[in-house]
């Protein structure tokens, strides 16, 4: 299947649980490869794209249909590195490929513990992770294809992600005939 031209370069969805390293895999590549980082969650705060207070949670609520109207334009271009947790509502056409990186649940568990989650948040992004609930929305919501997992145990991971992303990325543009 040929990919569909887009003149900036590819669009890359980079999600996982909360703590797998989304946002610094993806920051480092943006500055690797000079495509432009997309973090959902700095996005939806500086545009206030939220829909309310989740009590439970102590988090704002994403409003995703503000944030996909927020963004149509940016990722009709192409380009992009977009850095989220979920992955369900964004638009199949937008991503190119798809990562989702994983994380053994001994480190993982630290991770969140030093971000300061506790109880139930905690709890429920282990078991996010365990269950690969965000693998499978992945899968569920684009082609199996373009749908790849990652591991992002340790900074060994961090390289060798970076690198095979990257290698991606160069074939890609070669495919397309280059960058405008």
């Amino acid at each position: 299947m040929a990919l569909a031209k887009r003149p900036h370069g590819p669009n890359i969805l980079i999600t996982g649980t909360p703590g797998t390293g989304k946002s610094t895999l993806a920051a480092e590549l943006a500055q690797k490869t000079n495509l432009k980082y997309v973090n959902i969650g700095e996005i939806a705060k500086d545009g206030q794209l939220y829909e309310g207070w989740d009590e439970q949670y102590q988090c704002p609520i994403l409003d995703e249909d503000r944030v996909i109207d927020e963004l149509e334009e940016v990722m009709s271009a192409g380009g992009n590195i977009v850095d989220y947790h979920g992955c369900e509502f964004f638009p199949e056409r937008w991503f190119d490929i798809v990562f989702v990186l994983r994380t053994d649940n001994t480190v993982l568990y630290e991770r969140l513990e030093n971000r300061g989650y506790t109880g139930k948040k905690l709890e429920d992004n282990i078991q996010c992770e365990i269950f690969q609930t965000i693998l499978d929305e992945a899968r569920d919501s684009y082609k199996v294809d373009i749908v790849h997992e990652l591991p992002s145990n340790n900074p060994e991971d961090l390289e060798d992600n970076l690198e095979k992303i990257s290698a991606w990325i160069q074939q890609y543009i070669t495919s397309q005939g280059g960058l405008v």
